[in-house]
Formats: C-alpha cells, structure tokens, sequence
C-alpha cells in the first residue's frame, strides 16, 4: 500500500461506485423538472418510469444496473488482492484501466455500439481477473 491515506486504488473505487448513479442520473435527467402528467420523473414510481424510458435513456438506465453488477467483483478482487500483498503500484495502474474501461464501457452502451460495448466490457472483466490474481507469484 502507498503512504497516502486515500491512494488511486481508493479513488477507482470511490469512482466506480458512483458511477451506477451517474448512469441513473442520466437515465432519468429527461424527467427532471417537468410535473409526472406531463412525463417527468415519478419519484414515487421510479422503476415503472424508467421501465417506459426508451433509448439512449434505457440504456443508460442498463448501464446503471451492469454498473451495479459489476461493482461486488471489483471490490472484492482489490480487498482480496490487499490481504494477499499485490504490489500496490501494479493495482493501483489495473484499478486505472479497470475504471476506464468501465467508463468507455457506459459510453458504448450510451451510444448503442453493441460489439464495441462487449469487447469493453470483456477486457475489464479481464482487467478484474488480473487485479484479482496480482498478488499471485510471478504476477
């Protein structure tokens, strides 16, 4: 571990735990401000709103529950990377691309680029594998 209290493996995870909620904003950002007759966001009905949402929005609204799908994986990989002495610069660079992939993966899915959005999402589920086993000998 660095000697900073908050390092960059901090940040990624501090980073990738907001981003199902920047996804959630982005989903429901074209109800905000308007009166729930006319279409805007239903605060008391959130999931049955988002489930009439169409494009971009739905798939942002996706994005945010494979963000959320995706987070148990990366936390654990890193506290179990941690307790095992993974060097830290090594998880602290795989945390950076894991981070990065995940938000090329959102922008992919956004933008509806399915193959794209895939091969994305592969490579940081790769990236994860790799954080998971950095501490392993050799690694």
């Amino acid at each position: 571990m660095t000697d900073s209290v908050f390092s960059i493996l901090h940040w990624c995870v501090l980073l990738a735990a907001f981003m199902p909620i920047i996804c959630a904003g982005m989903a429901k950002s074209s109800g905000f401000g308007k009166p729930v007759h006319e279409g805007g966001y239903d605060n008391a009905m959130p999931r049955q709103w988002l489930a009439g949402q169409t494009g971009w929005r739905a798939r942002a609204h996706a994005a945010q529950s494979n963000c959320f799908e995706a987070l148990p994986f990366f936390i654990g990989a890193i506290a179990l990377a941690q307790h095992a002495g993974a060097d830290a610069a090594r998880m602290d660079m795989l945390a950076l691309v894991y981070v990065a992939l995940r938000v090329v993966y959102v922008a992919l899915y956004i933008a509806d680029l399915a193959n794209a959005r895939s091969l994305a999402w592969a490579l940081a589920l790769a990236t994860n594998v790799a954080i998971l086993f950095s501490a392993a000998p050799g690694a």
